[in-house]
């Protein structure tokens, strides 16, 4: 049985994830790789539009960028925290020693992945940030 079939049986719903990025092509491959496990996955392209689509309990999981023009992911993530303190929000980044950095705060964000990434590594996070 299919990972998200298993998944809906438990919760009774589909799972809902959240992708900020301002680069299209990061956005794509997220939901070209969670739609295959049956996830609905909803994409932003900065953090403004994110901010208006959330809801709190809209949302089983929010990846986002760390470096975008207007709002950084981590202020994104306070904002949403703020929001919603138990929502789960993990970062996507090319530059992890930035985030590593004590003058960094990550206030919000729950972990980082580092850009590139895989399925695997997408499933390791909801499964420990937003288990069914």
């Amino acid at each position: 049985m299919p990972l998200m079939a298993m998944m809906k049986m438990r919760t009774g719903r589909q799972r809902h994830i959240l992708v900020v990025d301002d680069e299209s092509l990061v956005r794509q491959s997220v939901q070209i790789f969670l739609q295959g496990d049956g996830y609905v996955v909803h994409e932003a392209k900065s953090g403004a539009e994110a901010l208006a689509m959330f809801e709190p309990g809209k949302f089983d999981m929010v990846f986002t960028d760390y470096l975008m023009p207007e709002m950084r992911g981590d202020q994104l993530a306070a904002a949403i925290k703020k929001r919603s303190p138990k929502q789960a929000v993990v970062m996507l980044t090319a530059f992890p020693e930035k985030l590593q950095s004590s003058d960094c705060p990550l206030g919000g964000v729950d972990s980082f992945i580092c850009k590139p990434f895989g399925l695997d590594t997408l499933r390791s996070a909801i499964a420990r940030y937003a288990p069914a």
